[in-house]
């Protein structure tokens, strides 16, 4: 049986989640900015229990939970939505790093045309960026600065306490994308200093199509955020449409569960990546790791295996594993990694790099009998 290494492209659904999500759509029926009667307010309950349990998760009030349908919506508000402040405040140039996901570089890029200044930061070979880089490029114009706190492609963790506690003395906007570190890294998240955080509840094992824009408050006052689209006041004007409920109510449990099984997780999580890294050091195989793991997390590893071309070993041992070479995002065009690539790393390591992700469900022995059968088809591509 093949086992699925892709969790950074998209976790499987817990169970339990599943389960509350057929309870809510069974049972709850309305929209839940219908007023006026009991099924709205029924459905109302159910979402703000769930905003609950997302702001017990990163350890806010719920008032600063927004839902949208996923982090690249989030991430889209998060930047396109300072524009109206842009303007009234003259403060046009933004500070991000060449390793962000597709839902930022993109943004930015539309937001150049129109006469934003943007500044990509590159990491260093290690995948970290320091932070320091970061910094000594802000200006009394900038707008924002924003960091995805773990790289989806690398699994490194980017400096992002250090930057939030720098900016927030500076009163400089900084949002992070925590999209690969939501109920992963939960201490670290609640420590930060931030004033915009995105994720998407299917990397953390909750639903497809739901995720969270936080805006945290400073005294009473949001972030200047304004909506970007139009058709409705729902989530207080920041994201208009009518609330999945069942969506959500999958959304909040997911980060419930993420919090009372962290510790056990985290067990689990290290003891699967130290697996990895024994079998590959028992291979016998030539390999190096794309991204210093001192800096990695314990759920994520990017491999080269020098001579093994990853279209050819992912096509060939997909019977036993699901990997990736890359970001889901990117995944239609062959293009070399962007990632790997502004790390500074060759073109022939890239096109031999794979991506291999797991989640606390992943079978440890399927685990290890199914990557030892993709390394048997390495050496063999390798001949």
């Amino acid at each position: 049986m093949s086992t699925y290494l892709d969790y950074n492209a998209s976790a499987p659904i817990d169970q339990r989640v599943l389960d509350v999500m057929i309870e809510v759509y069974k049972g709850t029926i309305g929209n839940a900015d219908s007023r006026t009667h009991n099924h709205g307010e029924t459905a109302r309950l159910v979402v703000e229990n769930a905003r609950k349990q997302v702001a017990e998760l990163l350890g806010i009030s719920p008032g600063e939970v927004f839902f949208t349908s996923g982090s690249t919506e989030s991430n889209n508000i998060a930047i396109q939505g300072l524009m109206e402040y842009a303007e009234k405040t003259g403060k046009k140039h933004i500070i991000t790093t060449s390793i962000e996901h597709k839902a930022i570089l993109e943004t930015v890029k539309a937001l150049e045309k129109r006469g934003y200044d943007i500044e990509l930061v590159d990491p260093e070979r290690s995948g970290f960026v320091k932070p320091e880089d970061i910094l000594s490029r802000v200006r009394e114009d900038t707008l924002l600065v924003s960091v995805m706190h773990v790289n989806n492609e690398t699994g490194i963790i980017q400096p992002v306490e250090h930057i939030g506690k720098a900016l927030s003395e500076r009163k400089v906007l900084f949002h992070v994308d925590a999209t690969q570190s939501c109920g992963k890294l939960i201490k670290e998240i609640r420590g930060l200093k931030y004033n915009m955080l995105s994720f998407s509840a299917h990397k953390l094992q909750g639903p497809q199509g739901i995720g969270v824009l936080v805006l945290r408050k400073d005294g009473y006052r949001l972030p200047p955020i304004k909506g970007i689209m139009y058709g409705g006041q729902q989530e207080h004007g920041i994201r208009p449409g009518t609330i999945p409920v069942a969506l959500v109510a999958g959304c909040g449990y997911a980060c419930e569960i993420a919090s009372l099984d962290y510790e056990h997780n985290k067990e689990k999580m290290d003891a699967l990546k130290k697996l990895v890294l024994t079998i590959f050091d028992e291979s016998g195989m030539e390999y190096h790791f794309n991204g210093n793991q001192r800096h990695c997390v314990n759920s994520a590893v990017n491999i080269c295996i020098p001579g093994v071309v990853s279209e050819a070993l992912m096509i060939m041992a997909k019977q036993y594993c699901s990997i990736s070479n890359g970001s889901a995002c990117t995944s239609k065009n062959y293009s070399p990694s962007y990632v790997l690539k502004a790390m500074g790393i060759p073109e022939e390591e890239i096109e031999c790099s794979v991506r291999i992700s797991w989640g606390p469900d992943t079978s440890e022995n399927e685990l290890k009998e199914n990557l030892v059968k993709l390394i048997e088809i390495a050496k063999q591509i390798k001949g």
